[in-house]
């Protein structure tokens, strides 16, 4: 079994002995109950792995020894996915998913017909719930980069990292053709937009298109917004080797 990873301050990470203190210090005693002799990983979410042992366990902390370090590159190419906001908890449940496949950057999209919208006044709440599912799903799936969740964008600042990207894709179940026979660059970033429960406007397709996004069919069948981007992601990580 591969051992746990926890997230650690980088500065931290250069020594031979590790303090793992805070929250991740708490988690790792007192819910993982880790003991002395059994190994850890602890990262800074920006690609350092350090391979450790516990030395010693206290209620809320643990000191672990520096066995070895690595640091991974970041992934080329970076997949993108704009998010429309999904309904209830299945936007925790898409960044989730996402994040455990491989998917770097996940921008949440407030789209027209979005049935969820965020209030100014619960923005950053919301903001706060994909942020921290995103980190405990990158600890879960042993990443050593974590995915950057941005702040919430509109249909134009969308147009724009389409207009910047090397690919970008917007899926739409009237396409022509399928996602799986585009070709995809090996750096930079693809970009793919992931519609509301409603479907995309008229205008948002526009708009998109304008910035140099092509329209492409997942498969047969029409997903929830909620896990169309980890379907779609899964099928372009396949293509570009990183899986």
């Amino acid at each position: 079994m591969s051992p746990p990873v926890f997230l650690c301050d980088g500065d931290r990470l250069g020594a031979d002995r590790i303090l793992l203190d805070g929250p991740e210090g708490r988690h790792a005693a007192a819910v993982r109950r880790l003991k002395p002799g059994e190994r850890a990983d602890l990262t800074d979410g920006a690609g350092l792995v350090v391979e450790c042992v516990v030395t010693s366990a206290g209620r809320d902390s643990l000191e672990l020894q520096a066995m070895a370090r690595r640091h991974e590159a970041p992934a080329e190419p970076r997949i993108v996915v704009v998010q429309a906001l999904p309904k209830g908890d299945r936007g925790e449940l898409a960044v989730e998913t996402m994040t455990e496949v491989g998917v770097d950057v996940i921008v949440p999209w407030a789209a027209s017909r979005c049935v969820t919208q965020w209030r100014p006044e619960r923005r950053e709440k919301a903001l706060g719930r994909w942020r921290s599912t995103a980190k405990e799903a990158a600890k879960q799936a042993r990443r050593a980069w974590l995915p950057e969740v941005t702040d919430l964008a509109t249909t134009a600042q969308a147009a724009e990292r389409i207009s910047a990207a090397a690919l970008a894709v917007v899926l739409h179940e009237e396409a022509e053709h399928p996602l799986s026979g585009l070709a995809v660059p090996d750096q930079g970033e693809i970009v793919l937009v992931v519609g509301p429960e409603g479907g995309l406007t008229g205008e948002e397709l526009a708009a998109f298109a304008s910035a140099g996004a092509a329209t492409a069919l997942l498969g047969p069948t029409v997903l929830r917004t909620s896990t169309a981007g980890v379907a779609a992601a899964s099928v372009l990580l396949s293509r570009t080797g990183r899986w």
